[in-house]
């Protein structure tokens, strides 16, 4: 009988909270618009039953509205769509001309398709030298000793402009605001070890840089900040530059690397991959050039080649776990490209746009003016999406194969699997949750133009938010 009745209370219990689980939100979405912090902001969350689709919760769900990094989910969960999950990006070895004697009399060339991952350390078959000694492997197995010609990095296959329209001088020059080329390296990445000054408002020192890269010129404004006061260094500069300005501060007590864009991958590789051929005995006497640069010259024709060697990326849901673990800009915008390529367009941000907004709106029927974007990592200030939409299309990925891996790649935040994302005076966080009855539910929450502290209203959007469990 006790039994009995415990079961029964339960199952009242469940009924009533799943009953008000909409007031639950509504009552603590109020509040959160009432807050101080939002006086001149506005804010939306849309909460969807994913087992039925049907709205749970929505408030200015079609409202516009600048996602940041929670854009990336839409992005991967449209390139595993068009690229499909066994999707790997190539990148060929190969020669012109002829080997005689061991003597190549041609160019040897690397090209590449898009591969955000080639030259990173975070896979064991991607890191620099494992890749470099893969090719100087290559280029002896062909017989070559010698080269009477360059060695050359073809990155045109996505045309010469890497940074998508939209965004800002102050992020270009940083980590996070480095180029999609079709041929990165190290994840267009350079590390400076920086050394404080004694005391605040002295110059800093940049003791080491890595890599090291040929001509870049770093203008160092750096001063020393107050304890505490952290990394509030910047880098200002511009795609293909050798001229790098860093502005701001490194705290007194700070001990960590700061890390900038790299500005010519496709040169670094091709001067690395120079000096790892010559290391090992191999002469080369042409000089070390891009096929970007060998056209600005006028001096670039292409040429029937013979491919030596074929390498494969990781595959992509292996490239999406880091792009959402580690919110990865590069990673997005190389997808976004390849998704207009694989789509018969010009691989262009522009074209990559129109692909992914095409394809939601044949799918889901989606209006394509619900997903008013310019990247593919939300990194741009006027990218507009709304929660309704967002919410949309990470509840049709539930249904999916491959929605395990796309699941597994989000964060953990709050003790909720969700994606953050976050620029100047914006907040966001897009995800899945399951309410205690047991209702499965996917949701997005933006917030733009709060005031005060991204911490407070971090805090704030979590309470929100705890009404989900």
């Amino acid at each position: 009988m006790k039994i009995a009745c415990t079961i029964v209370l339960l199952a009242i219990s469940k009924m009533l909270s799943a009953q008000s689980l909409p007031d639950k939100i509504a009552k603590a979405f109020a509040q959160f618009e009432r807050d101080g912090q939002l006086q001149y902001g506005l804010t939306s969350l849309t909460v969807l039953n994913s087992a039925s689709g049907e709205v749970v919760f929505s408030k200015n769900g079609n409202t516009g509205l600048a996602p940041a990094s929670t854009l990336k989910t839409i992005t991967s969960i449209t390139g595993y769509n068009i690229l499909k999950p066994d999707y790997k990006w190539e990148t060929t070895l190969a020669y012109t001309g002829s080997i005689k004697a061991g003597v190549l009399y041609g160019d040897l060339i690397v090209k590449g398709t898009g591969d955000p991952t080639l030259g990173s350390d975070r896979y064991t078959n991607t890191k620099s030298g494992t890749l470099l000694n893969r090719w100087l492997e290559a280029t002896k197995k062909a017989g070559i000793a010698k080269i009477e010609g360059r060695v050359i990095a073809d990155d045109l296959l996505f045309g010469t402009q890497t940074i998508p329209d939209g965004w800002i001088w102050g992020d270009i020059g940083n980590y996070y605001g480095a180029g999609a080329t079709s041929l990165n390296w190290r994840e267009n990445e350079i590390e400076l070890t920086i050394i404080p000054g004694s005391k605040t408002g002295m110059p800093v020192q940049i003791k080491n840089r890595d890599p090291e890269v040929e001509g870049l010129r770093l203008i160092n404004e750096l001063k020393t900040g107050i304890s505490g006061s952290g990394d509030q260094v910047y880098g200002f500069s511009a795609p293909f530059t050798d001229l790098t300005y860093l502005r701001g501060t490194y705290a007194i007590d700070l001990k960590k690397r700061i890390v900038i864009s790299m500005a010519d991958p496709a040169y670094l590789l091709a001067s690395q991959l120079q000096a790892h051929l010559s290391k090992a005995g191999i002469t080369i006497n042409g000089k070390t050039s891009t096929t970007r640069r060998l056209s600005m010259e006028n001096n670039y024709r292409p040429l029937a080649s013979i491919t030596i060697d074929r390498y494969l990326s990781p595959g992509f849901s292996q490239i999406v776990y880091w792009l959402n673990q580690k919110s990865l800009n590069l990673y997005a915008e190389n997808i976004l490209k390849s998704m207009a390529l694989k789509s018969d367009k010009p691989a262009t941000f522009q074209n990559g746009v129109s692909t992914l907004t095409s394809y939601w709106n044949k799918r889901l029927g989606i209006d394509s003016n619900a997903i008013s974007i310019l990247d593919g990592s939300g990194l741009a200030p006027e990218n507009r999406i709304t929660t309704a939409v967002m919410a949309k299309i990470l509840n049709s990925a539930k249904t999916e194969d491959w929605f395990p891996d796309f699941y597994a790649s989000l964060p953990v935040y709050n003790n909720m699997k969700m994606k953050s994302g976050s620029i100047r005076n914006v907040l966001a966080y897009a995800g899945y949750e399951m309410s205690v009855s047991g209702t499965p539910l996917v949701f997005s929450f933006i917030t733009n133009n709060y005031s005060g502290s991204t911490s407070s209203i971090k805090q704030k959007m979590f309470r929100v938010l705890d009404t989900l469990k």
